[in-house]
């Protein structure tokens, strides 16, 4: 195995960007959800997990965002960047099986997410620091499908990692060590239950529903204690940080 791509997303919920290469610490790589978008009017961060108030946040490119006037004009509601999290800070998450079927337009329910309790406080995180996806399960999912194919940026991983094609391989690794080159070590923690943003637009990238419709049909997994999510790629936090490069072998202790 080896790192194939590795990206990171200075803002929560717009476009990230390619690296050669990286640090890697406790807060994950330097750089990544360093900033968010708070909705002023109720002091939640914005994400695009509630796609139908902010799937725009997808079309802006984060390491360029623009200021806190033009990027309220943009969203159509009042906000601002931010780079420290509330206190209590959460987010929306709408229920993805109800986007599916009522489409992005439709107000649907959604559960409240507090930020980060998988990672180091004051950061930005769904969950955890790290997220990961292998070339096997983006190659199932795409087989599975009916375009035959699909973008591992639609997930929005940190690292892919390549695989030999088979099947969604890293459900098996929770618990497990990732050894990533000559120093960094991972700790990879559970399986990664997918929202509704692998379905939207993504800069250029037209929306796809099939990409998260053919996860919830091929792959659904326990995650904590919650039966039958869909998931692909899996979550982690960072045992012993380091650099990171694009090409770096991956092995599996």
């Amino acid at each position: 195995m080896h790192v194939e791509t590795l990206r990171r997303y200075p803002v929560k919920s717009m476009l990230g960007e390619e690296l050669a290469e990286s640090e890697v610490g406790e807060r994950g790589l330097a750089g990544d959800r360093a900033r968010a978008v708070l909705d002023v009017a109720t002091g939640k961060i914005a994400s695009a997990k509630n796609p139908r108030l902010w799937r725009g946040l997808l079309a802006i490119e984060g390491a360029r965002a623009p200021g806190d006037a033009e990027l309220s004009e943009l969203l159509g509601r009042e906000v601002r960047l931010i780079d420290v999290p509330p206190e209590g800070a959460h987010l929306e998450r709408s229920v993805p099986e109800r986007v599916l079927a009522d489409g992005i337009e439709a107000e649907v329910p959604y559960t409240t997410t507090v930020l980060g309790s998988g990672s180091p406080e004051g950061t930005f995180f769904d969950f955890a620091p790290l997220h990961l996806i292998t070339t096997s399960t983006v190659e199932r999912i795409g087989a599975l499908g009916p375009r035959g194919s699909v973008e591992a940026l639609r997930y929005r991983p940190n690292l892919v990692i390549a695989t030999e094609p088979d099947g969604f391989v890293e459900n098996d690794w929770a618990g497990r060590e990732l050894h990533i080159g000559a120093e960094v070590v991972l700790h990879v923690i559970v399986p990664s239950p997918r929202c509704a943003v692998p379905t939207l637009a993504h800069g250029s990238l037209e929306r796809d529903a099939d990409a998260l419709r053919t996860v919830a049909r091929h792959n659904r997994v326990t995650v904590f204690d919650l039966d039958n999510q869909a998931c692909a790629g899996v979550y982690a936090r960072v045992l012993r940080p380091g650099l990171v490069r694009r090409g770096d072998p991956v092995r599996l202790a």
